[in-house]
C-alpha cells in the first residue's frame, strides 16, 4: 500500500525539501497475461480498474493507454458535476457518481478538489421553463435535492447576470442543484491511478492497442505496440475512439465522434461562485480556483476526431455568454482546447456486455462524461467482474437500440457540459 498523504507527511517531507516523495504510480512493463485488461487510462478506465481491485479483489489486471494517463477527454473537459437528469436510469447512475464524489478525496487519500458550489440551469424561454419544471418533478420523485428558483433568486445567486427583462433572452427562472459543482479533472485521474496502483494494478502508458485476438466468439488477448497480452476479459473505455477499437473485434458501435470545445479567460477576481448553464444560448460558465472563467458550449456540427477546436464554435458560445454576463466582454481568452466525444442517438451512455464473450464496452457519455466517472467505474467494474450487467447499468445495454428502449436525454444533454 502507498503511504498516506496527510498534514504530517507534508510536514515531514518539507523538512527534506520534498525530495523523498515516492512516485504516485509505477510504470511497469506489460506482463504476458492478466485476468482482465482495461483499454483506456482516462477517468472511466482508471475508476473501473480501481473498483475491480477494491470491490471485487481482482488485482491481476492492467490498464493500457496509447498516450499518457488522463491525456484524453479527462484532461479536456470543464469539470462540471451534477445529476439532475430526466429519465430514471440516468438519475440513478449520475446520482451514484455525484454521491461518490462527495467522499472521493477521503476514499482515494487524494484531494480531487470536489467543490459542491451548486449548478444553476437558466430558463430563458417559456418552453425551457416548462421542460425544467417537468425535470424538477422527476427529480423530486427520485429524491434529489433540486428546486426551481425565481429570477430574483437567480440574481442573488449570480449577481453579475444580466437580469434586464427586455433583453433578447430574459431570465424567467432557473433549475438549481445546490450539491452539484465541480472537481479537478486531473486530480480525479491521478487519484484513481494512485489508488489502483497501490492495489497491484499495472498502468501501462504509451501502449496502443492494434488488435483484439478472438477464438470463435470470445476474446483471448490483445495485440499492442508493446507486445501481445493474453486475457479472457477486456473492457474498452476509450471515449471517441471506442468505435475503432471495437471494430478490431468485429463489433459495430452505434456512436459517432465529434469535437467538443472549451476555453478559459485570463484570471480575474472572484465574480461567480456557482456553475451557470444557459442551454438556450448554448453556453455555460464557472470560475476556477485560479480565477479563470471556464467557458464551454456545444459540439462541432459535423463528425471529426479533431482536438484543436475551431473559431466559429467558440465565437458562437462567447457571443451568447457576453449577452448573459456583460461584464466578461473585455476579457482576453487565455487558452482553448477540444476533446473527442462519443455521441449515441439517445444521448445516453452504453455500459454493456457485447456479442463477443469476454468483451465489455463503456462509452457514449457524450458531453457529460466527467461527472459520471465514479458511478461509471463502479457499475462497469461490477459488470466485468460478474459477467452480467449491474442493475444500474442494465438499462444502458447495447440491446436497447435493437429493442427500441431508448433513454432519451437529448434535452438534459442538449448543451455541452
Amino acid at each position: 500500500m502507498k503511504p498516506r498523504y496527510s498534514i504530517f507527511s507534508l510536514a515531514r517531507n518539507a523538512m527534506n525539501y520534498h525530495k523523498d516523495w515516492e512516485r504516485a504510480w509505477r510504470s511497469p512493463n506489460p506482463k504476458k497475461e492478466y485476468d482482465a485488461v482495461i483499454v483506456g487510462a482516462g477517468g472511466h478506465g482508471l475508476a473501473t480498474a480501481y473498483y475491480l481491485a477494491k470491490n471485487h479483489k481482482m488485482t491481476n489486471i492492467a490498464v493500457v493507454e496509447k498516450g499518457w494517463l488522463g491525456g484524453g477527454n479527462t484532461g479536456r473537459n470543464t469539470t462540471i458535476i451534477r445529476s439532475n437528469y430526466l429519465q430514471d436510469p440516468s438519475i440513478a447512475i449520475y446520482e451514484l457518481a455525484r454521491s461518490l464524489y462527495e467522499d472521493l478525496s477521503q476514499d482515494l487519500n487524494y484531494n480531487v478538489m470536489f467543490s459542491p458550489r451548486g449548478v444553476l440551469m437558466l430558463c430563458q424561454t417559456q418552453h425551457e421553463f416548462r421542460a425544467f419544471q417537468r425535470t424538477a418533478h422527476a427529480n423530486r420523485l427520485a429524491g434529489l435535492d433540486c428546486r426551481m428558483v425565481t429570477p430574483q433568486e437567480v440574481k442573488e445567486i449570480v449577481p453579475i447576470i444580466n437580469d434586464d427583462p427586455n433583453c433578447r433572452y430574459p431570465i424567467l427562472g432557473a433549475y438549481y442543484q445546490p450539491r452539484g459543482g465541480t472537481g479537478r479533472h486531473d486530480a480525479v485521474a491521478w487519484g484513481y491511478a494512485r489508488g489502483a496502483d497501490s492495489m497491484g494494478v499495472d498502468i501501462i502508458q504509451n501502449c496502443e492497442v492494434i488488435g483484439i485476438q478472438r477464438e470463435g466468439d470470445r476474446v483471448v488477448g490483445l495485440e499492442t505496440t508493446r507486445g501481445a497480452i493474453k486475457t479472457r476479459k477486456i473492457g474498452v473505455v476509450t471515449a471517441g475512439h471506442v468505435s475503432t477499437i471495437m471494430d478490431m473485434a468485429g463489433v459495430r458501435m452505434p456512436i459517432e465522434s465529434q469535437c467538443l470545445q472549451a476555453l478559459v479567460s485570463e484570471p480575474i477576481k472572484p465574480v461567480i461562485d456557482c456553475v451557470v448553464m444557459a442551454n438556450t444560448v448554448h453556453g455555460y460558465m464557472s470560475q476556477s480556483d485560479k480565477g479563470e472563467l471556464v467557458i464551454g458550449g456545444g459540439t462541432d456540427p459535423y463528425n471529426n476526431y479533431s482536438q484543436r477546436g475551431s473559431f466559429p464554435a467558440l465565437e458562437h458560445t462567447v457571443a451568447a455568454l457576453v449577452e448573459t454576463f456583460p461584464i466578461i466582454s473585455r476579457l482576453r481568452m487565455l487558452r482553448m482546447w477540444g476533446g473527442i466525444v462519443d455521441m449515441t442517438g439517445d444521448r445516453s451512455p452504453i455500459i454493456s456486455k457485447t456479442p463477443v464473450e469476454g468483451l465489455y464496452v463503456n462509452c457514449g457519455w457524450g458531453t457529460g462524461g466527467f461527472k459520471a466517472i465514479p458511478g461509471s467505474g463502479w457499475v462497469f467494474a461490477d459488470t466485468i467482474a460478474n459477467d452480467r450487467p449491474h442493475p444500474i447499468a442494465e438499462p444502458f445495454g447495447l440491446n436497447r437500440f435493437q429493442e427500441g428502449r431508448l433513454i432519451d436525454e437529448s434535452v438534459a444533454a442538449a448543451v455541452a457540459h
